[in-house]
């Protein structure tokens, strides 16, 4: 039923729909959630925060284009699931989360769960690390105001990034950025609902 509702909705990459069924989404959400985990709609989890609907992850990872050989950077890991997804389909993520709680407790579950090519770190996802390199693909899961060019900068010839563009408050639209020869491509997607992207670490939780 899981991968139906999948279908019925686009979603028609085979090797996606099948990541989509054996990263057990039922251990990234809270306990008292884990009834509803493959139910299609977002659910809360710690720190105000929320994991996606399962048909979001499964759209934008579908948007990502993913080979083999990349290395993805993810702003906002939140219980980790989409990074778990991602890194399914890539050679390396690397995830990066501003509450330390959310951060930490993502980074258990995915040693636990052996997802071993993902690498979490606390930090700001609006100044991403120098030492950290290029990606060839950004995917943001919360919404920005506009996409800062130092994330564009981010982006290695012929890379993609994903992100909710929009007021903190509202609805979003879901942009995709290529990055080309002659600058950077945009195209909007679809209309969505995102938590804001916020600069900084949280001072508490």
């Amino acid at each position: 039923m899981f991968q139906l509702t999948l279908r019925r909705r686009g979603i028609s990459d085979q090797t996606i729909l099948r990541t989509m069924e054996e990263v057990p989404r039922e251990m990234f959400v809270t306990t008292a959630d884990r009834g509803h985990a493959y139910r299609d709609s977002a659910l809360g989890i710690a720190c105000g925060q929320t994991i996606s609907q399962p048909f979001v992850v499964a759209y934008m990872t579908e948007q990502l284009q993913l080979q083999k050989q990349h290395k993805v950077l993810e702003i906002g890991t939140g219980s980790g699931y989409q990074a778990a997804v991602l890194s399914r389909l890539c050679k390396h993520v690397l995830t990066m989360e501003r509450y330390r709680t959310l951060a930490d407790s993502a980074r258990a579950r995915l040693e636990k769960l052996g997802y071993d090519n993902i690498e979490v770190l606390l930090g700001d996802g609006f100044d991403i690390p120098r030492g950290a390199g290029d990606f060839d693909r950004i995917i943001v899961t919360a919404a920005m105001e506009q996409i800062p060019e130092q994330l564009l900068a981010r982006l290695e010839p012929g890379g993609i990034l994903l992100a909710p563009v929009g007021p903190h408050q509202g609805v979003q639209t879901l942009v995709r950025v290529t990055r080309t020869e002659a600058g950077f491509d945009r195209k909007a997607l679809v209309d969505v609902r995102f938590v804001p992207a916020l600069p900084g670490i949280a001072r508490e939780l």
